[in-house]
């Protein structure tokens, strides 16, 4: 039998395109990674709807989603919805699936939904026991939240804190904490101003140099932004984080505070202390008590008085008498303090 030259061409051009077309249908089917920003769009709603119900800040779960998940990208949750981290333990009653993470195959909750795992979230911080000192925070107050979910052992990484609060002020994530926090976060998302010019407008004060000769015992912050260093507060004191290579005459220049007041606010008493990358920093004298609803602190395992202090906004001195403490003697694992 005889094949034309034609038949021969058509047919190699169709062995072609069948040879291709699986690796094209393949390509196709593959899922487009999902960005940081689209993450938050996708599911900012249910974390500002837990905020509300359970007192948990927007952004630390969505800080929470965008890390254990890797924005939604990473193989557990895209097998299980599971955008959380969480482990089964042994009252999981639902679907399973196995995961290697600091061991291998370790068993992880499996959820229909990414809004399952979302709600799974909050309910598992409201009711496990060991998060309960997380909800004397305010809900805005990401920072202590960041600090607290680590020291209750939410994950094993060295840095979880840190990681926490960098996803939460390079995406602004706090504005989702505040008021209208969907609106504001919308706004910022449209405008994408540089971060000082953002704080500046949102400021009260228009004029952010201070005039000489201010009293450090009396000084008050009254801006979100001064210097290059954003402002939180904690038991109505300010603080700042101080950053890489810091100083406490750098920070001490910048807000108009003697160095050594700089230190006696932090109850340092060593005159060559100088700060850690990202140690929380009071630029004003701490309170005598807490002010919130908590009256005591259970200690947890390596913690100082000085821990306690810096953690509450609560001169130290103040927690020494109050619970009648020898000065440098470690703190008991469980033991109860007086903080009010």
């Amino acid at each position: 039998m005889i094949i034309s030259k034609k038949a021969i061409i058509f047919g190699g051009f169709l062995l072609f395109c069948l040879s291709v077309l699986p690796f094209d249908t393949v390509a196709q089917s593959r899922p487009t990674r999902q960005t940081r920003e689209e993450y938050i769009e996708r599911y900012k709603h249910i974390a500002i709807d837990q905020m509300e119900r359970y007192g948990i800040p927007a952004s630390i779960t969505m800080a929470q989603g965008i890390l254990e998940s890797d924005s939604g990208n990473s193989r557990l949750s895209l097998s299980s919805n599971n955008h959380f981290g969480i482990k089964c333990k042994k009252n999981w009653t639902g679907e399973k699936v196995y995961h290697d993470d600091d061991e291998k195959g370790e068993c992880f909750r499996a959820y229909p939904s990414v809004e399952a795992s979302y709600e799974d979230h909050a309910t598992f911080l409201d009711q496990q026991p060991r998060y309960d000192s997380l909800f004397r925070y305010d809900a805005d107050d990401y920072h202590s939240w960041a600090r607290g979910l680590k020291a209750c052992g939410y994950a094993t990484a060295p840095d979880y804190a840190q990681r926490l609060i960098k996803i939460i002020e390079d995406a602004k994530l706090y504005l989702l904490d505040r008021p209208n926090g969907d609106r504001l976060y919308a706004q910022h998302r449209q405008e994408q101003k540089n971060p000082d010019d953002w704080f500046a407008s949102q400021s009260s004060t228009t004029d952010p140099h201070y005039p000489a000769g201010v009293d450090p015992d009396n000084y008050r912050v009254t801006i979100n932004a001064h210097e290059g260093y954003n402002i939180y507060r904690q038991n109505g004191v300010h603080y700042i984080l101080a950053k890489e290579n810091d100083s406490f005459e750098k920070i001490a220049e910048a807000f108009r505070i003697s160095a050594r007041n700089l230190r006696k606010f932090n109850d340092l008493k060593d005159p060559k202390a100088q700060p850690m990358t990202h140690e929380v920093i009071y630029i004003e004298r701490k309170k005598s008590r807490w002010e919130g609803n908590a009256r005591h602190h259970i200690c947890r395992e390596g913690e100082t008085a000085y821990a306690v202090a810096q953690a509450y906004a609560i001169r130290m001195k103040r927690i020494e008498k109050m619970n009648r403490l020898e000065k440098g003697i470690p703190l008991e694992t469980g033991r109860t303090l007086r903080i009010k």
